[in-house]
Formats: structure tokens, C-alpha cells, sequence
């Protein structure tokens, strides 16, 4: 499915958009997975950003998060057999999953942890020194003490 908006003017126009324009293309692609695991993303700070998902049941050996480049990718397969248990009833889903998430530039993952249930990934940007906005000095022109003329007296 496409989205109701067509890029392809702006490709002519542009140059380096494109991973902006591949955003915009994914977001409108509607994925029935893209809905489980349960997940938010908080804005924690300046520059501080903590994502947390919902997956009851999964350990820590069976989650895999890594980041490349702009995208981080988390894994979940759930290890062990469930051969010989007969379930009257299955509430708790423990269905492999597989969640992206589209990063900003110098977005870096800084922790992850798993309690109660809860994987939580802190994330901060962290913009290199020489990409920071800095402030440039105007230099000024020494300028020498202004003369005084001096008016001959007429005789």
C-alpha cells in the first residue's frame, strides 16, 4: 500500500532526502506486527529518550537488541519446548517478535534492562563536538585614535 502522497517530484529536487523519504513511505505501510509487542517511547530528557516494551515471559537469553547504523532492531524468540502442556486457555502470548525503530543521527542505545516484564532501552544523543553549533568571534580592525586638525589662525 502506498501512501496518498507521491515523493517522486521531490527526488528530482533534492539530494540527500531519501532516507526521509523512505520514512515517510514506511509509516504509511500498515503491519500487523508492528502491533506486538506493546511498546512507549518517553522523551526523558533533552536529549534522553527511554523505549519501553511489554513482553511477559521472555528472559533476558532470549531478546537480542542491536543497533546499525540509524536502526535499532529488537529480537524475541522464545527458547525451550512447550511439547506435553495442554492449555485450557492462552492469554499470554509468547509469539516470536521482531520491532524496528527508525533512530535520529548520533542516537546511541546506553542501557537496556528487563524486570517484571518490562524491556527498557535507554537512548541519548549524543551530537559530536564538531557538529555542535558554535560561536565564531567577529574580529574588528585596530583603529588608530581620531586626529585633531587644528584651524590656523587667519592673519
Amino acid at each position: 500500500m502506498r501512501s496518498a502522497f507521491d515523493f517522486s517530484p521531490l527526488y528530482r529536487s533534492t539530494v540527500g532526502f531519501d532516507r526521509l523519504f523512505d520514512l515517510l513511505d514506511q509509516s504509511s505501510q500498515i503491519d500487523s506486527m508492528a502491533n506486538w509487542p506493546p511498546y512507549n517511547i518517553e522523551k526523558a530528557g533533552e536529549d534522553q529518550y527511554v523505549i519501553t516494551m511489554a513482553i511477559a515471559g521472555f528472559s533476558t537469553d532470549e531478546i537480542e537488541i542491536t543497533q546499525k547504523e540509524n536502526q535499532l532492531v529488537v529480537t524475541g524468540q522464545k527458547k525451550g519446548s512447550e511439547e506435553g502442556k495442554q492449555y485450557l486457555h492462552r492469554g499470554i502470548a509468547t509469539r516470536a517478535f521482531k520491532q524496528t525503530f527508525n533512530l535520529a543521527d548520533h542516537v546511541k542505545v546506553t542501557g537496556a534492562s528487563l524486570e517484571n516484564g518490562l524491556l527498557t532501552i535507554d537512548l541519548k544523543r549524543e551530537v559530536p563536538e564538531a557538529l555542535k553549533p558554535r560561536r565564531i568571534e567577529i574580529a574588528t580592525s585596530v583603529k588608530s585614535q581620531p586626529q585633531q586638525i587644528e584651524h590656523s589662525k587667519a592673519a
